[in-house]
Parts: C-alpha cells; sequence; structure tokens
C-alpha cells in the first residue's frame, strides 16, 4: 500500500503586474518516509522554483489511491464508502476512503471516479467530491539516486570472504 505525504511549500512569486508576493502551495507526494518525500518535494520544487523556497509542512495523508487523466490537471478528493465484513466480529461495518482523480470539474471527477472503481466486488457510493488544494503529484522512483563517492559498507569494511581468508592464514 502506498503511503502518500502532503507537503505544503512557501516561496516568493512574481504575479502578472510585476509585483512578488509569497505564495504556499500544496503538493502529494508518494514516499516510504517523511525524509523520503522531504527530499523528493526539495529535489522537484528546487528545479521549478527560482530562488529561495521553505518547506512548511509535511504530513501523512488520507489519501488511498489517486486516478490521474492526462486531459485535467485539477485535481479533486472524492470520498468513496463502502461496506466491509469485520474479521472478528462477522459484522459489517462502513468503511471510507479517500481517492483523488483529475478533472476539469466536479461533474467529471464524480464519473471518473466511479469508472475508475466499476470493478470493486461491493457497492460503494461517493457522498463527497470537492476540489483539492494539491498541485501537482510526484510519484515513487523506484530507482534510487546514489550519492557520488558511495560505496556500499561490504566495501568498505571489506567482504565476509575477505575476513575467513585473514582467519585462515592466521591459523597457520
Amino acid at each position: 500500500m502506498k503511503t502518500w505525504f502532503t507537503c505544503k511549500v512557501k516561496y516568493m512569486k512574481e504575479d502578472e503586474q510585476g509585483r512578488t508576493k509569497s505564495v504556499s502551495e500544496t503538493y502529494l507526494a508518494d514516499a516510504l518516509s517523511f525524509t523520503e518525500a522531504e527530499a523528493k518535494i526539495y529535489e522537484e520544487i528546487g528545479q521549478r522554483v527560482m530562488g529561495e523556497f521553505q518547506v512548511t509542512g509535511i504530513a501523512k495523508s488520507r489519501v488511498t489511491d489517486v486516478f490521474e487523466y492526462p486531459d485535467a490537471d485539477t485535481f479533486f478528493n472524492c470520498k468513496v464508502v463502502y461496506m466491509a465484513a469485520d474479521a472478528d466480529s462477522g459484522k459489517e461495518k462502513k468503511i471510507a476512503n479517500l481517492m483523488m482523480v483529475t478533472a476539469s470539474d466536479v461533474k467529471q471527477a464524480y464519473e471518473r471516479i466511479r469508472e475508475s472503481l466499476n470493478n470493486m466486488l461491493v457497492t460503494f457510493t461517493i457522498p463527497e467530491v470537492k476540489e483539492s488544494p494539491v498541485l501537482e503529484i510526484f510519484h515513487h522512483s523506484a530507482e534510487q539516486k546514489v550519492p557520488e563517492g558511495f560505496k556500499p559498507i561490504a566495501e568498505v569494511q571489506g567482504s565476509p570472504e575477505d575476513e575467513d581468508e585473514e582467519d585462515e592464514d592466521e591459523e597457520i
């Protein structure tokens, strides 16, 4: 299961009249930890913003899934509710999930989330769809960047095989 982090960034931006003003923007990052989410935000925003910026907040998000469509760039939060049987008691309980979808308006967001979930085996409802403050989503990248000059710990300490050879030499 993915872990999503809501990240807030503050920086100075020039408006249409040429005046600079402070803006705060919200992004969503798929990361394994707070540290990774922060590093991802610094990397991505550093490429987009000229000058200084500050990450003012990082919090785990309640978002469980994201559906992105290439023809829209506005994100909508969709509350999806369904019933599931409790494994311990056997009673049905209501499960509410927050999902995000890109769309041009609320109606299209509702239609797209229904379409995206049409293969669910349980009946669900979508009681709430509203525009999200999230401007962009940064997905987890499987390839990790290795810092220049980094050596795996085995190379630094020597491999266990090297130690065995040394032990053999000492015994002789």
